[in-house]
Protein backbone atom coordinates (compact mmCIF):
# COMPACT_ATOMS: atom_id res chain seq x y z
CA UNK A 1 0.00 0.00 0.00
CA UNK A 2 2.90 2.16 1.16
CA UNK A 3 4.32 2.16 -2.46
CA UNK A 4 1.60 3.93 -3.99
CA UNK A 5 2.19 6.75 -1.61
CA UNK A 6 4.08 10.20 -3.02
CA UNK A 7 7.08 9.52 -1.89
CA UNK A 8 10.46 11.56 -0.27
CA UNK A 9 13.72 10.32 -0.47
CA UNK A 10 16.40 11.44 2.53
CA UNK A 11 20.29 10.94 0.77
CA UNK A 12 23.23 11.76 2.91
CA UNK A 13 25.74 13.93 0.82
CA UNK A 14 28.64 15.71 2.31
CA UNK A 15 29.70 17.27 -1.00
CA UNK A 16 29.56 18.58 -4.15
CA UNK A 17 30.84 16.13 -6.14
CA UNK A 18 28.97 15.47 -9.12
CA UNK A 19 29.75 11.56 -9.28
CA UNK A 20 27.98 11.31 -5.68
CA UNK A 21 25.11 13.45 -6.86
CA UNK A 22 24.73 11.35 -10.24
CA UNK A 23 24.86 8.30 -8.66
CA UNK A 24 22.34 9.38 -5.77
CA UNK A 25 19.96 10.76 -8.42
CA UNK A 26 19.70 7.56 -10.60
CA UNK A 27 19.33 5.38 -7.49
CA UNK A 28 16.17 7.99 -6.59
CA UNK A 29 14.73 7.96 -10.00
CA UNK A 30 15.05 3.83 -9.86
CA UNK A 31 13.16 3.90 -6.53
CA UNK A 32 10.35 6.48 -7.81
CA UNK A 33 10.12 3.89 -11.27
CA UNK A 34 10.76 7.19 -13.29
CA UNK A 35 12.38 7.20 -16.75
CA UNK A 36 12.85 10.68 -18.44
CA UNK A 37 11.85 11.21 -22.25
CA UNK A 38 11.05 13.89 -24.65
CA UNK A 39 11.53 16.79 -24.08
CA UNK A 40 13.39 17.10 -20.31
CA UNK A 41 13.93 20.49 -18.79
CA UNK A 42 15.28 21.06 -15.51
CA UNK A 43 15.04 23.39 -13.04
CA UNK A 44 16.68 24.46 -10.59
CA UNK A 45 17.04 27.99 -7.94
CA UNK A 46 19.52 30.72 -9.46
CA UNK A 47 17.79 34.11 -8.14
CA UNK A 48 21.58 35.03 -7.88
CA UNK A 49 25.24 33.61 -8.05
CA UNK A 50 28.87 34.07 -7.72
CA UNK A 51 31.09 35.21 -5.00
CA UNK A 52 28.42 37.55 -3.47
CA UNK A 53 25.61 35.38 -3.47
CA UNK A 54 27.34 31.65 -2.91
CA UNK A 55 24.29 30.24 -0.87
CA UNK A 56 21.45 31.40 -2.73
CA UNK A 57 21.50 29.57 -5.56
CA UNK A 58 21.65 25.52 -6.69
CA UNK A 59 24.88 25.14 -7.32
CA UNK A 60 26.06 23.87 -10.71
CA UNK A 61 28.17 20.55 -9.62
CA UNK A 62 24.48 19.57 -7.99
CA UNK A 63 22.98 19.90 -11.55
CA UNK A 64 25.73 18.57 -13.17
CA UNK A 65 24.40 15.30 -11.33
CA UNK A 66 20.98 15.41 -12.22
CA UNK A 67 21.98 16.16 -15.62
CA UNK A 68 24.39 12.95 -15.98
CA UNK A 69 21.41 10.77 -14.19
CA UNK A 70 18.74 11.96 -16.29
CA UNK A 71 21.06 10.69 -19.46
CA UNK A 72 21.85 7.46 -17.75
CA UNK A 73 17.99 6.45 -16.76
CA UNK A 74 16.58 8.71 -19.84
CA UNK A 75 14.72 6.85 -22.74
CA UNK A 76 14.26 9.10 -26.21
CA UNK A 77 15.01 12.00 -24.76
CA UNK A 78 14.65 14.40 -27.40
CA UNK A 79 16.08 17.31 -25.71
CA UNK A 80 17.67 17.92 -22.15
CA UNK A 81 17.76 21.26 -20.96
CA UNK A 82 18.21 23.35 -17.84
CA UNK A 83 16.06 27.03 -17.80
CA UNK A 84 15.44 29.70 -15.21
CA UNK A 85 14.51 33.04 -15.02
CA UNK A 86 17.13 34.55 -11.60
CA UNK A 87 15.77 38.07 -9.95
CA UNK A 88 14.35 40.60 -11.64
CA UNK A 89 16.33 43.05 -13.54
CA UNK A 90 19.21 40.37 -13.32
CA UNK A 91 19.75 38.85 -16.36
CA UNK A 92 19.64 35.27 -15.96
CA UNK A 93 22.93 34.83 -18.66
CA UNK A 94 24.79 37.06 -16.05
CA UNK A 95 23.78 34.04 -13.28
CA UNK A 96 24.47 31.15 -15.19
CA UNK A 97 27.90 32.84 -16.31
CA UNK A 98 28.60 33.77 -12.41
CA UNK A 99 27.10 30.02 -11.51
CA UNK A 100 29.49 28.10 -13.30
CA UNK A 101 26.37 26.64 -15.34
CA UNK A 102 27.77 27.29 -19.07
CA UNK A 103 31.10 25.28 -17.95
CA UNK A 104 28.83 22.68 -16.48
CA UNK A 105 26.46 22.32 -19.85
CA UNK A 106 29.78 21.79 -21.84
CA UNK A 107 30.98 19.10 -19.44
CA UNK A 108 27.67 17.28 -19.83
CA UNK A 109 27.28 17.31 -23.10
CA UNK A 110 24.23 18.02 -25.68
CA UNK A 111 22.50 20.46 -22.64
CA UNK A 112 20.42 23.60 -23.67
CA UNK A 113 20.06 26.47 -21.35
CA UNK A 114 16.94 28.60 -21.78
CA UNK A 115 17.08 32.06 -20.51
CA UNK A 116 13.34 32.48 -19.67
CA UNK A 117 12.85 36.30 -20.18
CA UNK A 118 14.17 35.74 -23.47
CA UNK A 119 11.24 32.88 -24.15
CA UNK A 120 8.21 33.44 -26.03
CA UNK A 121 5.58 33.12 -23.50
CA UNK A 122 2.68 30.56 -23.39
CA UNK A 123 -0.72 31.83 -22.10
CA UNK A 124 -1.82 28.78 -19.32
CA UNK A 125 -5.85 29.24 -19.16
CA UNK A 126 -6.91 29.00 -15.30
CA UNK A 127 -10.22 27.21 -14.54
CA UNK A 128 -10.24 26.40 -10.41
CA UNK A 129 -12.24 28.34 -7.97
CA UNK A 130 -10.09 30.95 -5.76
CA UNK A 131 -7.91 31.69 -8.84
CA UNK A 132 -6.16 35.58 -9.07
CA UNK A 133 -6.32 35.60 -12.20
CA UNK A 134 -8.04 33.56 -15.57
CA UNK A 135 -4.66 32.82 -17.25
CA UNK A 136 -0.57 32.81 -16.70
CA UNK A 137 2.13 32.69 -18.70
CA UNK A 138 5.41 30.77 -18.76
CA UNK A 139 8.09 30.04 -21.00
CA UNK A 140 7.69 27.77 -23.84
CA UNK A 141 9.85 25.43 -22.36
CA UNK A 142 8.07 24.78 -19.23
CA UNK A 143 4.36 24.39 -21.44
CA UNK A 144 6.04 22.05 -24.12
CA UNK A 145 8.60 20.07 -21.57
CA UNK A 146 7.32 16.44 -21.23
CA UNK A 147 9.38 15.81 -18.27
CA UNK A 148 10.27 18.09 -15.84
CA UNK A 149 12.84 18.06 -13.23
CA UNK A 150 12.59 21.00 -10.40
CA UNK A 151 16.08 21.14 -8.66
CA UNK A 152 15.31 24.20 -5.79
CA UNK A 153 18.10 25.38 -2.67
CA UNK A 154 16.78 24.18 0.35
CA UNK A 155 16.46 27.42 1.57
CA UNK A 156 14.64 29.72 3.98
CA UNK A 157 11.97 33.54 2.61
CA UNK A 158 11.18 36.80 3.91
CA UNK A 159 8.32 36.81 2.05
CA UNK A 160 6.69 33.22 2.22
CA UNK A 161 8.67 31.07 5.14
CA UNK A 162 10.28 28.94 2.74
CA UNK A 163 11.33 28.46 -0.69
CA UNK A 164 11.58 24.45 -1.54
CA UNK A 165 9.96 23.23 -4.29
CA UNK A 166 6.94 25.06 -5.22
CA UNK A 167 8.14 28.41 -4.29
CA UNK A 168 10.71 27.43 -7.34
CA UNK A 169 8.14 28.42 -9.53
CA UNK A 170 8.04 32.02 -9.04
CA UNK A 171 11.11 31.39 -11.56
CA UNK A 172 8.90 30.05 -14.38
CA UNK A 173 7.76 33.71 -15.29
CA UNK A 174 9.44 36.28 -16.92
CA UNK A 175 9.41 39.58 -15.19
CA UNK A 176 6.43 41.37 -15.87
CA UNK A 177 4.25 38.19 -15.39
CA UNK A 178 6.13 37.68 -12.15
CA UNK A 179 5.71 41.26 -10.57
CA UNK A 180 2.28 41.08 -11.07
CA UNK A 181 0.32 39.58 -7.69
CA UNK A 182 4.03 39.61 -6.08
CA UNK A 183 2.52 41.27 -3.19
CA UNK A 184 0.19 40.50 -0.38
CA UNK A 185 -1.20 37.29 -2.28
CA UNK A 186 2.51 36.32 -3.15
CA UNK A 187 1.54 32.75 -1.52
CA UNK A 188 -1.66 32.57 -4.02
CA UNK A 189 0.03 33.10 -6.88
CA UNK A 190 2.87 30.43 -5.89
CA UNK A 191 -0.35 28.09 -5.01
CA UNK A 192 -1.95 29.11 -9.11
CA UNK A 193 1.29 28.50 -11.01
CA UNK A 194 0.99 24.93 -9.34
CA UNK A 195 -1.34 24.40 -12.44
CA UNK A 196 0.93 25.36 -14.99
CA UNK A 197 3.01 22.08 -14.84
CA UNK A 198 3.83 19.29 -12.09
CA UNK A 199 7.28 17.91 -11.76
CA UNK A 200 8.18 14.40 -12.33
CA UNK A 201 11.19 14.40 -10.20
CA UNK A 202 12.30 16.90 -7.37
CA UNK A 203 16.13 16.75 -6.33
CA UNK A 204 17.11 19.76 -3.81
CA UNK A 205 20.26 20.57 -3.00
CA UNK A 206 20.66 20.10 0.46
CA UNK A 207 23.98 20.05 1.00
CA UNK A 208 24.73 23.61 2.25
CA UNK A 209 21.30 25.23 3.04
CA UNK A 210 20.72 28.92 3.42
CA UNK A 211 18.65 30.14 6.00
CA UNK A 212 17.23 33.30 6.97
CA UNK A 213 17.03 35.17 3.93
CA UNK A 214 16.21 34.44 0.25
CA UNK A 215 19.37 36.54 -1.77
CA UNK A 216 22.27 36.57 0.89
CA UNK A 217 21.07 33.73 2.64
CA UNK A 218 23.58 32.18 6.21
CA UNK A 219 25.28 29.14 4.93
CA UNK A 220 23.74 25.80 7.19
CA UNK A 221 24.92 22.93 6.83
CA UNK A 222 22.80 20.14 5.90
CA UNK A 223 24.92 17.40 3.84
CA UNK A 224 21.89 15.86 2.61
CA UNK A 225 20.31 15.41 -0.96
CA UNK A 226 16.55 15.28 -1.04
CA UNK A 227 14.10 14.11 -3.81
CA UNK A 228 10.65 13.06 -4.17
CA UNK A 229 8.01 13.03 -6.73
CA UNK A 230 5.25 14.88 -5.49
CA UNK A 231 5.91 18.92 -4.48
CA UNK A 232 2.74 19.01 -1.62
CA UNK A 233 4.29 16.25 0.35
CA UNK A 234 7.70 17.00 -0.51
CA UNK A 235 7.70 20.70 0.72
CA UNK A 236 5.83 19.23 3.94
CA UNK A 237 8.47 16.86 4.54
CA UNK A 238 11.14 19.83 4.60
CA UNK A 239 8.93 21.55 6.44
CA UNK A 240 8.82 18.95 9.23
CA UNK A 241 12.85 19.01 8.33
CA UNK A 242 13.14 22.03 10.15
CA UNK A 243 10.28 22.41 12.61
CA UNK A 244 7.78 24.13 10.72
CA UNK A 245 4.21 22.99 10.76
CA UNK A 246 3.79 22.62 6.50
CA UNK A 247 -0.15 24.03 6.98
CA UNK A 248 1.16 27.16 8.14
CA UNK A 249 2.83 28.18 5.24
CA UNK A 250 0.06 29.66 2.95
CA UNK A 251 1.10 28.32 -0.55
CA UNK A 252 1.28 24.80 0.66
CA UNK A 253 -1.63 25.00 2.55
CA UNK A 254 -3.31 26.07 -0.53
CA UNK A 255 -2.28 22.84 -2.89
CA UNK A 256 -2.96 20.90 -0.30
CA UNK A 257 -6.50 21.88 0.13
CA UNK A 258 -6.84 22.15 -3.80
CA UNK A 259 -5.86 18.40 -4.10
CA UNK A 260 -2.06 18.98 -4.99
CA UNK A 261 -0.87 16.42 -2.75
CA UNK A 262 -0.73 15.97 1.31
CA UNK A 263 0.73 17.01 4.45
CA UNK A 264 0.26 14.03 6.73
CA UNK A 265 3.19 12.77 7.29
CA UNK A 266 1.31 9.26 7.56
CA UNK A 267 0.59 9.87 4.29
CA UNK A 268 3.78 10.23 2.87
CA UNK A 269 6.12 7.92 2.24
CA UNK A 270 9.75 8.54 4.01
CA UNK A 271 12.68 6.34 2.79
CA UNK A 272 16.52 6.22 2.15
CA UNK A 273 19.60 6.49 4.48
CA UNK A 274 18.61 9.63 6.63
CA UNK A 275 15.52 9.08 8.83
CA UNK A 276 13.63 12.15 9.56
CA UNK A 277 14.48 12.02 12.98
CA UNK A 278 18.15 12.38 12.01
CA UNK A 279 17.34 15.09 9.75
CA UNK A 280 15.61 17.24 12.19
CA UNK A 281 18.49 16.83 14.29
CA UNK A 282 20.60 18.46 11.92
CA UNK A 283 18.33 21.39 10.71
CA UNK A 284 18.27 22.15 14.93
CA UNK A 285 17.74 25.92 15.17
CA UNK A 286 17.39 26.27 11.28
CA UNK A 287 15.60 29.94 11.30
CA UNK A 288 13.20 30.98 8.74
CA UNK A 289 13.86 34.43 8.92
CA UNK A 290 10.32 35.55 8.53
CA UNK A 291 10.62 38.61 10.45
CA UNK A 292 8.08 41.82 10.63
CA UNK A 293 10.11 44.84 9.30
CA UNK A 294 9.71 46.85 12.37
CA UNK A 295 11.42 44.02 14.06
CA UNK A 296 14.14 43.92 11.17
CA UNK A 297 15.26 47.19 11.65
CA UNK A 298 15.24 47.69 15.75
CA UNK A 299 18.25 49.03 16.71
CA UNK A 300 19.30 50.41 13.13
CA UNK A 301 19.37 54.17 11.72
CA UNK A 302 16.31 52.76 9.85
CA UNK A 303 12.97 53.28 11.32
CA UNK A 304 10.13 51.11 9.40
CA UNK A 305 6.30 51.38 10.12
CA UNK A 306 3.81 48.70 8.57
CA UNK A 307 0.37 49.35 7.99
CA UNK A 308 -2.25 47.20 6.53
CA UNK A 309 -1.79 46.22 2.95
CA UNK A 310 -5.12 46.61 0.37
CA UNK A 311 -6.24 43.50 1.46
CA UNK A 312 -9.39 42.16 3.11
CA UNK A 313 -7.75 39.02 5.06
CA UNK A 314 -4.30 40.33 5.97
CA UNK A 315 -2.68 42.72 8.44
CA UNK A 316 0.65 42.39 6.85
CA UNK A 317 2.07 42.61 3.05
CA UNK A 318 4.30 39.46 3.41
CA UNK A 319 4.90 39.12 -0.19
CA UNK A 320 5.38 43.46 -1.30
CA UNK A 321 7.75 45.95 -0.28
CA UNK A 322 8.81 45.35 3.71
CA UNK A 323 10.40 42.16 2.49
CA UNK A 324 12.10 43.98 -0.22
CA UNK A 325 13.71 46.45 1.88
CA UNK A 326 15.18 43.50 4.21
CA UNK A 327 16.61 42.36 1.09
CA UNK A 328 17.56 45.38 0.03
CA UNK A 329 19.79 46.41 3.23
CA UNK A 330 21.26 42.44 3.09
CA UNK A 331 22.47 43.39 -0.18
CA UNK A 332 24.09 46.41 0.60
CA UNK A 333 26.17 44.90 3.80
CA UNK A 334 27.60 42.39 1.36
CA UNK A 335 28.93 44.84 -0.85
CA UNK A 336 29.67 47.82 1.79
CA UNK A 337 30.46 46.24 5.29
CA UNK A 338 30.40 50.12 6.44
CA UNK A 339 26.50 50.28 4.70
CA UNK A 340 24.59 50.63 7.87
CA UNK A 341 26.86 53.22 9.40
CA UNK A 342 26.32 55.64 6.08
CA UNK A 343 22.77 55.34 6.06
CA UNK A 344 21.80 58.33 8.15
CA UNK A 345 18.47 58.00 10.34
CA UNK A 346 15.60 57.60 7.72
CA UNK A 347 11.91 56.83 8.34
CA UNK A 348 10.14 54.34 5.34
CA UNK A 349 6.39 53.89 5.90
CA UNK A 350 4.47 50.39 4.06
CA UNK A 351 0.63 50.33 3.82
CA UNK A 352 -2.10 52.54 5.25
CA UNK A 353 -0.08 53.28 8.74
CA UNK A 354 -2.14 55.20 11.16
CA UNK A 355 0.37 55.53 14.07
CA UNK A 356 2.63 58.42 14.92
CA UNK A 357 6.15 58.81 12.66
CA UNK A 358 8.35 60.25 14.44
CA UNK A 359 10.85 61.93 12.67
CA UNK A 360 13.16 64.78 13.98
CA UNK A 361 14.20 67.74 11.55
CA UNK A 362 16.65 66.78 8.66
CA UNK A 363 15.07 63.29 8.60
CA UNK A 364 14.09 61.58 5.17
CA UNK A 365 10.43 59.51 5.48
CA UNK A 366 10.08 57.70 2.72
CA UNK A 367 5.70 56.08 1.87
CA UNK A 368 7.12 52.88 0.05
CA UNK A 369 4.38 51.43 -2.32
CA UNK A 370 1.29 52.45 -4.18
CA UNK A 371 -0.70 51.01 -1.38
CA UNK A 372 0.98 53.28 1.54
CA UNK A 373 -1.38 56.22 3.12
CA UNK A 374 -0.97 58.47 5.67
CA UNK A 375 -3.24 61.42 7.29
CA UNK A 376 -1.63 63.37 10.00
CA UNK A 377 1.93 65.66 11.32
CA UNK A 378 5.20 64.61 10.73
CA UNK A 379 7.13 67.24 12.53
CA UNK A 380 5.41 70.84 12.22
CA UNK A 381 3.79 69.68 9.11
CA UNK A 382 0.05 68.11 7.64
CA UNK A 383 1.11 65.31 5.83
CA UNK A 384 -1.61 63.72 3.51
CA UNK A 385 -0.49 60.86 0.99
CA UNK A 386 -3.40 59.34 -0.97
CA UNK A 387 -3.45 55.46 -1.90
CA UNK A 388 -2.34 55.00 -5.66
CA UNK A 389 -3.09 51.26 -5.51
CA UNK A 390 -5.03 49.35 -8.44
CA UNK A 391 -6.22 46.54 -8.10
CA UNK A 392 -4.34 43.60 -9.56
CA UNK A 393 -6.86 42.59 -11.73
CA UNK A 394 -6.84 45.45 -13.62
CA UNK A 395 -3.45 45.07 -14.96
CA UNK A 396 -2.97 42.86 -18.29
CA UNK A 397 0.36 41.12 -17.79
CA UNK A 398 0.88 41.49 -21.80
CA UNK A 399 1.07 45.31 -21.55
CA UNK A 400 2.44 45.74 -18.05
CA UNK A 401 5.85 47.80 -18.13
CA UNK A 402 8.66 46.15 -15.92
CA UNK A 403 11.78 48.86 -15.97
CA UNK A 404 15.10 47.29 -16.56
CA UNK A 405 17.98 48.25 -13.66
CA UNK A 406 19.20 51.03 -15.68
CA UNK A 407 15.94 52.52 -16.45
CA UNK A 408 15.49 52.28 -12.45
CA UNK A 409 18.82 53.57 -11.81
CA UNK A 410 17.68 56.48 -13.77
CA UNK A 411 13.67 56.56 -12.03
CA UNK A 412 15.33 56.93 -8.65
CA UNK A 413 18.23 59.49 -9.65
CA UNK A 414 15.08 61.89 -10.89
CA UNK A 415 12.82 60.67 -7.62
CA UNK A 416 15.59 62.05 -5.47
CA UNK A 417 16.56 64.88 -7.54
CA UNK A 418 12.58 66.17 -7.19
CA UNK A 419 12.40 65.14 -3.63
CA UNK A 420 15.69 66.80 -2.59
CA UNK A 421 14.54 69.67 -1.06
CA UNK A 422 11.41 67.72 0.97
CA UNK A 423 11.88 65.42 3.65
CA UNK A 424 8.95 63.62 2.50
CA UNK A 425 8.65 61.89 -0.60
CA UNK A 426 7.42 58.76 -2.41
CA UNK A 427 8.71 55.37 -3.99
CA UNK A 428 6.17 54.26 -6.16
CA UNK A 429 5.07 51.01 -7.33
CA UNK A 430 3.51 47.22 -6.25
CA UNK A 431 5.73 45.93 -5.26
CA UNK A 432 8.81 48.61 -5.06
CA UNK A 433 11.49 45.51 -6.31
CA UNK A 434 14.71 45.34 -4.35
CA UNK A 435 16.55 46.82 -6.91
CA UNK A 436 14.79 50.10 -6.46
CA UNK A 437 15.14 49.82 -2.98
CA UNK A 438 19.12 49.08 -2.72
CA UNK A 439 19.02 52.45 -5.14
CA UNK A 440 16.76 54.08 -2.55
CA UNK A 441 19.29 52.84 0.14
CA UNK A 442 22.43 53.77 -1.88
CA UNK A 443 21.25 58.03 -3.02
CA UNK A 444 20.06 58.24 1.12
CA UNK A 445 23.48 56.59 2.67
CA UNK A 446 26.00 57.29 -0.25
CA UNK A 447 27.19 53.45 0.09
CA UNK A 448 28.33 52.01 -2.43
CA UNK A 449 26.21 50.50 -5.58
CA UNK A 450 26.58 46.95 -6.24
CA UNK A 451 25.57 47.53 -9.62
CA UNK A 452 28.77 49.51 -10.73
CA UNK A 453 30.81 47.43 -8.10
CA UNK A 454 34.04 47.19 -10.50
CA UNK A 455 34.28 43.55 -9.40
CA UNK A 456 31.13 42.87 -11.30
CA UNK A 457 30.20 45.65 -13.13
CA UNK A 458 31.48 44.12 -16.55
CA UNK A 459 30.01 40.72 -16.71
CA UNK A 460 27.06 42.56 -16.24
CA UNK A 461 26.76 44.99 -18.74
CA UNK A 462 27.48 42.43 -20.97
CA UNK A 463 25.09 40.45 -20.24
CA UNK A 464 22.67 42.35 -19.89
CA UNK A 465 23.39 43.58 -23.67
CA UNK A 466 23.18 40.35 -24.59
CA UNK A 467 20.19 39.18 -23.28
CA UNK A 468 18.16 42.48 -24.60
CA UNK A 469 19.49 42.43 -28.22
CA UNK A 470 18.66 38.78 -28.11
CA UNK A 471 15.03 39.48 -26.32
CA UNK A 472 14.28 43.01 -29.27
CA UNK A 473 15.12 40.28 -31.90
CA UNK A 474 13.01 36.91 -30.80
CA UNK A 475 10.22 39.99 -30.60
CA UNK A 476 11.40 41.01 -33.80
CA UNK A 477 11.64 37.99 -36.00
CA UNK A 478 9.57 35.64 -33.46
CA UNK A 479 6.39 35.30 -31.48
CA UNK A 480 6.35 37.02 -27.89
CA UNK A 481 3.14 35.89 -26.92
CA UNK A 482 1.61 32.47 -27.87
CA UNK A 483 -2.37 31.38 -26.81
CA UNK A 484 -3.02 28.24 -25.11
CA UNK A 485 -2.82 25.22 -27.95
CA UNK A 486 -2.53 21.39 -27.91
CA UNK A 487 0.72 20.36 -27.09
CA UNK A 488 0.38 22.40 -23.57
CA UNK A 489 0.74 20.16 -20.50
CA UNK A 490 -2.53 19.47 -19.44
CA UNK A 491 -1.96 17.23 -16.54
CA UNK A 492 -1.54 19.42 -13.84
CA UNK A 493 -4.87 20.56 -12.35
CA UNK A 494 -6.06 18.39 -9.40
CA UNK A 495 -8.85 15.52 -11.17
CA UNK A 496 -11.15 17.18 -8.85
CA UNK A 497 -10.47 20.71 -10.46
CA UNK A 498 -10.73 19.95 -14.33
CA UNK A 499 -13.14 21.82 -16.22
CA UNK A 500 -16.40 20.43 -17.61
CA UNK A 501 -15.78 18.37 -21.10
CA UNK A 502 -15.42 20.79 -24.05
CA UNK A 503 -14.64 23.71 -21.81
CA UNK A 504 -10.98 23.87 -21.88
CA UNK A 505 -9.27 25.54 -25.41
CA UNK A 506 -6.66 23.74 -27.33
CA UNK A 507 -3.52 24.59 -27.13
CA UNK A 508 -1.08 25.87 -29.67
CA UNK A 509 2.24 24.75 -30.64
Amino acid sequence: MTKHLPTVILRHCPDYEPERIERLAVEGLDTLGLQPHGRTLVKPNVVASGEMFPHAYTRAEFVEGILRALKKRGSNIKELAVGERSGITIPTRYTFKNAGYYEMARRVGDVKLYHFEESTQVEIPLYHQGRLRDSFYTPEPVARADFFVNCPKFKAHPWTTVTFSMKNYIGIQDDRHRLIDHDHALNYKVADLQYITQPQFIATDAIIAGEGRMLTPLPYRLDMMLMGNNQVAFDAVCCHIIGVDPMTVDHIRLAHERGFGPVDLSQIRIVGDVSLAEAQERAVNFEVGLIRVEEYFKDTNIRAYSGRPPSQTDDYCWGGCPGALEEAIEILRVYDASADAKIPPMHIVFGAYEGTIDAKPGEKVVFMGDCATYQGKIGEHDVHIESLYRDRTELNPETYKVDDIFKKMLKVEQKFLGARKTEVMRMAGCPVSVAEQVLMLVKMGRTKNPYLDPRTSVDFVSCYLSSRTRTALSRIFGTPYQRSGPSVRGDARPAQNLPPAGAESESTS
